[in-house]
Order: C-alpha cells, then structure tokens, then sequence
C-alpha cells in the first residue's frame, strides 16, 4: 500500500468522522429546545421509583441548568450513533471482498436495531428494575433524593454499555467469518469467555451487582446467538 493511497484512507475517514460530528452538531441544536421534554423523559425510570413525596435534587448551583443541555447532548449522540455505524461500514466496504460484500446489508442493519434494542432494554426493563429494587430497600427512615447530575452520570453509562455490548453478535460473526478466529476454540474457551463478560460487565456498568448481572448475562446469551449464526471461513 502506497503513501497515497494509505493518504486517501486519512482524508476518506477524515470526511466522515466529520459528517458525523456534523449530524451530531445539528440534532443537539434542534434539541436544545427541547431540553427540558428530553430531561423528563431520561428521569422517568428513576421518578416512577422514587416513593410519594420525594423529588430529585440539585447540590450545584449550575447543575439545573447544565443538565438538561449535558443530556440533549448525549441524546444526539445517540441519535448519531446508527449514522456512524453506517459510516463506519461504508468505510469498511472497499477492503472486503466480493464475496464477504453479501454481508454488509445485514450486519449493517443488525448492528443498528442490536444498538437501539441494548438501549431500550436498559432503559424499559434494566433501569425500573434496579431503581425500584434500591429505592424499595431504603430504611423508612431515610428519603431518598437523588442529585440530577450523579443520576445523569449513572444513566449515561447503563445506556451506552447495554447499546455497545448488544453489537457481541456482529462482532462474533465477525470475528468467525473473517477468519481471525476459529469457531471450534471460542466453543472451547466459552467458560472463559463467559467469566470474561461477567469481568467487563463489572468494570463497564455502575457499581451494583444487580446492573452487573443485567448485563453479563445477555453478553452471554447474544454470544452464543453469535456462534450460532456464524460459521468457519472456507478455506
């Protein structure tokens, strides 16, 4: 490969990290009029949770304010994230062979609807579960309220590590069918593998092991769909 050529790969993915960036810029200023819908809607698990009488806080003076423009933020980026995905594979696509190109279409469309299905789980089923276990568990003696800035913090990293650890079975297929790995040894090593999921869902949601068993055993579960759909390259 020439230095032209590796060049033109630079300014390609250049052109479309920016493209990116450019839909992402642009969703967040149609947003931020809306930052305040976009704020209730994030909260909702968490209010529906909280018993009678309690609210959500702010402990910072600034915190009310930047919160709401902090989350339309994050959900362009969202909105963003199927955008990139199809970048990503379009840059991909002139590297692959005739016969793997069969392939883009589906996976393309898989690794959108497996990121988008990773984020409504964790927000309609995950989220409810654990705030109402941990709200329901608080002594009567103590009102719980919450400060709106960790519990953004603590939403942003449930959401992105469900959306990103559902792409599993791309990435096994991927992994199989390109031949980077065989599928006879990730077989053999799934108590390894599967250990390693409960490792990275420990380190990847917050710090509660109910959030940790959420995660690691639907990685588990799509790993397996994974080797079911994938099969070894011919050689």
């Amino acid at each position: 490969m020439t230095k032209e050529s590796i060049s033109s790969h630079f300014i390609e993915l250049r052109t479309r990290l920016l493209r990116v960036l450019g839909v992402m810029a642009a969703l967040t200023l149609v947003g931020l009029p809306f930052a305040s819908e976009i704020y209730s809607f994030v909260s909702t698990p968490l209010i529906n949770a909280l018993p009678a009488g309690s609210t959500m806080i702010a402990t910072e003076v600034t915190t009310p304010f930047m919160v709401p423009i902090k989350l339309t933020i994050f959900s362009a980026m969202l909105l963003t994230a199927p955008y990139m995905f199809y970048e990503i594979w379009m840059f991909m696509i002139p590297g692959l062979f005739k016969s793997e190109k069969q392939f883009v279409g589906p996976l393309m469309l898989s690794t959108i609807v497996l990121f988008l299905l990773g984020i409504a789980f964790a927000y309609f089923i995950v989220a409810p579960i654990i705030f109402s276990f941990f709200i329901g568990s608080a002594p009567d003696s103590i009102k719980v309220m919450t400060d709106i800035n960790q519990y953004f913090g603590f939403f942003i990293k449930l959401i992105f590590a469900f959306g990103i650890s559902f792409e599993i079975p791309v990435a096994t297929f991927l992994l199989i069918s390109s031949g980077i790995v065989k599928k006879a040894p990730l077989i053999k090593a799934r108590p390894y593998i599967v250990i390693m999921f409960f490792v990275v869902a420990m380190f990847l949601t917050p710090p509660d092991v109910f959030s940790q068993l959420f995660l690691a055993i639907p990685m588990w579960l799509l790993f397996e769909i994974g080797l079911l759909i994938s099969k070894d390259q011919e050689s």
